[in-house]
């Protein structure tokens, strides 16, 4: 698999709580670069990068992240704030407690709520498998696409484990056709990073494929 393919499915990644403007900057300059697919930034930054680079660069952010457990409104003008600063793809962090209160249909609503505000902008939403039952990932999996998001994505890579290859198949399994897959997460290695792309991840999020497959190609 060539390194183009990998990183063009790649939103290269910074989310640290020490994120410095100058690591903003190193970040976008290499995804111009390398071509990835997004730059993935806290919300803070998207004002400004959206003002510095302008369409040279496609915005991904984070919404309730990274514990998924702020209201649905509060989600909500995380999102509306981050589409009007320039953001065009939104990762969103289900409520957990939701889910392990076994409340699916509260689940579902907020991915509706925040997908009816995204419209034509993609909505990727993150169900942190590590805290999951398989039972459970697979009731997210219809929560995701009956919500109408774009994408169901692995983990937030805060949590105790990244994306795991098991996921990316069981996701395959049960999402709808117009679900896309997003592994996130733990992932170290060029062989990481093709193994999920080849088990049908469209999207990988990671920190460190730039620096694995950019410069080396």
């Amino acid at each position: 698999m060539k390194a183009e393919e990998i990183l063009s499915r790649t939103d290269h990644t910074i989310l640290k709580a020490f994120t410095a403007w100058d690591d903003i900057v190193k970040l976008c300059e290499e995804a111009i670069e390398f071509k990835t697919a997004s730059v993935c930034i806290p919300p803070c930054y998207i004002k400004r990068v959206h003002g510095k680079y302008g369409e040279k660069i496609n915005i991904c952010t984070v919404v309730g992240f990274p514990l998924g457990y702020s209201v649905a409104q509060a989600k909500l003008a995380e999102t509306r704030q981050a589409l009007a600063d320039g953001a065009n793809e939104i990762d969103m962090v289900v409520n957990i407690t939701d889910v392990k209160n076994g409340d699916f249909d509260k689940v579902q609503e907020e991915i509706s709520l925040l997908k009816k505000e995204v419209g034509d902008k993609i909505l990727k939403v993150i169900i942190e498998t590590c805290y999951l039952t398989e039972t459970e990932k697979i009731k997210l999996c219809k929560c995701v696409t009956d919500g109408g998001a774009d994408y169901i994505k692995t983990s937030t890579g805060f949590g105790t484990a990244g994306a795991q290859p098991e996921d990316i198949e069981l996701f395959k399994a049960h999402i709808g056709p117009n679900v896309k897959i997003k592994a996130a997460g733990g992932m170290s290695t060029k062989k990481d990073h093709i193994r999920f792309v080849e088990l049908g991840a469209h999207r990988l999020g990671s920190s460190k494929a730039v620096s694995l497959f950019g410069n080396k190609g």
